[in-house]
Order: structure tokens, then sequence, then C-alpha cells
């Protein structure tokens, strides 16, 4: 049921929804801001169910979210990993959004990813490779246009030495791949 909205200034939140009021045929309840703990997450759903037009309401369910970049929200989601995702994207924006996308939502390897792997910001992989080339080795000025940094490039990217994961049209980060 959830319905993703994305775009670059959203912080991470919920729509959480009173189950007893949907089925009463009301539509009750609230955006929470998901980058905060679960327990004011929860906090905030037990607040929004109180004031429900069902007396007694218990159940809610996740029916939106918004600003998780492309990371699916189940409707029965944990708070706990609700508030994981959203403060790790609050804190890393889009490069963590990026990574949690190419690691299909796995926090554990985005986070080291991020924090032992990432070598920098560049246009292209193929720039890399040519800073880092020209940086290491010594060639001839005769010689520089003809190395092939695409290919150099793409090979890295082939066999795992590399990966990059793309924040804005003319920006990738590198990642040493694993």
């Amino acid at each position: 049921m959830g319905a993703t909205i994305t775009t670059d200034t959203e912080q991470p939140r919920i729509y959480v929804a009173c189950l007893a009021a949907y089925n009463e045929g009301y539509l009750h309840g609230a955006w929470i801001d998901a980058a905060q703990e679960p327990w004011a997450i929860y906090d905030a759903v037990r607040d929004m169910l109180a004031v429900s037009p069902v007396p007694d309401a218990e159940e809610w369910a996740i029916h939106g979210y918004e600003g998780f970049g492309a990371i699916r929200i189940e409707e029965y989601a944990s708070f706990d990993r609700v508030s994981e995702v959203a403060m790790f994207l609050a804190e890393h924006g889009e490069i963590g959004a990026a990574l949690l996308d190419h690691y299909n939502g796995d926090l554990d390897e985005a986070r080291e990813a991020l924090e032992d792997r990432h070598l920098g910001a560049y246009a292209s992989l193929a720039d890399y490779m040519q800073e880092v080339t020209e940086e290491t080795t010594a060639i001839p000025h005769a010689l520089r246009y003809y190395v092939d940094y695409q290919a150099m490039a793409r090979d890295a990217e082939l066999n795992g030495d590399l990966f990059t994961v793309s924040t804005a049209w003319d920006v990738v980060h590198i990642f040493v791949g694993c």
C-alpha cells in the first residue's frame, strides 16, 4: 500500500494510519518523522491512535513514506528498521540512499562501504583512474594521449576492483569493491 515520493530535500518520514478508522471508512493517520529513535516513532503512533475517530483504536499500518530513496518500507516494517534506515539517510543523504539501493537495503554493507571503502567523488570513474595513474606512474609526455582511461575504468569495474554509485548527473562516488 505504500506510496514512495522522493525528492532531494525530503527528510525520511512515514504515514501511519489507524486501521480501526480505515476499516470504518475514515482516513485517520499522521506523517511522522522517521529519523528519530524507535520509541519516539511509537509514541507518535500512540498519540495518533489516541485521537482516532474510532474508540480504543490499537492497530496501525504504514500506508505511505517519503524521503527513503529507492528503499521500500513495508506496511508492517518495524520501527527499529524504519528508524535505523531513516537516521542513516538523514545523516548521509543522497550517497547513503544510493548505497542502500546498491546493496538492496543492507544497512551494514552500506555503512561499511561508506566508512572504509569510499575513495571520493569524481565526474567519472575514468577521471578517477586518470588521477590515480598520473599520481602513481610516470607516463612519458609523448605517451599520455595513448592511455585509455575509459578502458581502465571499465576493466576495474568489470573485475570487481571498484564500483560506483551516482548521486547527480556528473557525480559518481568511487568505492573499493569486495
